[in-house]
């Protein structure tokens, strides 16, 4: 539609205008704006499950958005000043605006609302709700950490980090529609980038452009495929179905973390960097939560390899449910490169990593 590039820039503008602030009543603003141009894209199919995700999603960012003003107009009372990077802060306000950072995040303990909303949304704002709408709140979250090193909220964060990815894995356990999968799949990644963010924002960095990668190579190839659980994968009717389903496997092991593909090179630029700065006992939960991850993945693998069941729904049925799929020319061309960069680009990190941790 013509006004989605109009709400979509408007998006993309109140990330910016959030991370570039220095003062907390620009940084709210700026938030406030990338959830009024979000917020259009939702809803803009007019489908009633669509209006009631975003009236989920409107709520808690709204609540988010009044906590984080509540916690900047009580630092705004101990040191009478809007800036955001001070040294004297107050501790509740400094509680709260964390709190409402974790609550835009969708982790732990505010993840309940992510898996709600992102099973009734379209791939594309699947996305943007995993991606971009991530990008503010949890660099602003490093740069809190750095600015306040308060060591009580530091080791809670540290747990919170723990416990998100933890939810992350056991969410995802017996779980069929592949966008609430992918939502607790999320909360399990957020983890790791508050992880990220308490120990160093060039892990933080690369960890969030390798996820972002990954996640547009796993919507691009549902997008084009156009399925809504697992029991639909066996039936794909592109130009060459198993290797869609392959490649879809390969996506989401990245997505997990296996080696040698590219989702573990961001895994082990936080490990590496963990055992630099800070204690590697604390990676621990991550790592549990992630063998979670790897867990159902792996069991969707070998379902998918040695079970019959995923073959026995009729062509016709599906076809019906899925009249829009795209040519089979496209996911000729996307196959292949997702598969380039899930494999080329692990290797090209791993040894930007090396010769970045020789150096250090």
């Amino acid at each position: 539609m013509p006004f989605g590039f109009l709400f979509s820039f408007i998006t993309f503008l109140g990330s910016i205008l959030s991370l570039s602030s220095i003062h907390w009543l620009s940084i709210w603003v700026g938030l406030e704006i990338n959830m009024m141009g979000f917020i259009p894209l939702l809803i803009y199919r007019g489908l009633t499950m669509e209006t009631e995700s975003s009236i989920k999603y409107f709520i808690m960012q709204a609540l988010g958005s009044s906590m984080l003003m509540f916690g900047s107009l009580l630092s705004f009372n101990l040191s009478l000043s809007w800036e955001a990077w001070q040294y004297h802060t107050s501790p509740l306000g400094l509680t709260l605006i964390i709190l409402s950072l974790f609550l835009k995040l969708g982790a732990f303990p505010f993840h309940f609302w992510l898996p709600e909303v992102m099973m009734n949304l379209s791939w594309l704002n699947c996305l943007i709700l995993t991606t971009w709408q991530k990008l503010a709140p949890v660099f602003l979250l490093t740069a809190m950490t750095q600015s306040w090193n308060y060591q009580p909220i530091i080791s809670t964060l540290f747990i919170m980090a723990g416990l998100s990815s933890l939810i992350g894995g056991l969410g995802g356990i017996n779980q069929t529609q592949i966008r609430t999968l992918l939502a607790y799949s999320s909360i399990g990644h957020v983890g790791w980038m508050t992880f990220c963010a308490l120990t160093s924002e060039s892990a933080l960095k690369i960890y969030f452009i390798i996820y972002t990668l990954i996640s547009i190579c796993l919507f691009a190839n549902l997008w084009t495929s156009d399925i809504k659980s697992f029991r639909h994968i066996g039936a794909m009717k592109n130009e060459k179905p198993k290797i869609n389903q392959l490649t879809l496997i390969f996506i989401l092991l990245s997505l997990g973390g296996m080696p040698p593909l590219l989702g573990f090179a961001a895994k082990w630029t936080a490990i590496s960097f963990s055992c630099i700065i800070s204690s590697p006992a604390l990676i621990f939960p991550l790592l549990l939560g992630s063998l979670m991850s790897l867990f159902y993945y792996l069991t969707l693998l070998f379902s998918m390899t040695f079970s019959s069941s995923m073959t026995l729904i009729s062509s016709n049925s599906y076809q019906t449910q899925n009249p829009q799929n795209l040519p089979g020319s496209m996911n000729v061309v996307l196959t292949p490169a997702i598969l380039i960069i899930n494999f080329a680009g692990a290797f090209l990190v791993l040894g930007m990593i090396s010769m970045s941790v020789d150096f250090i």
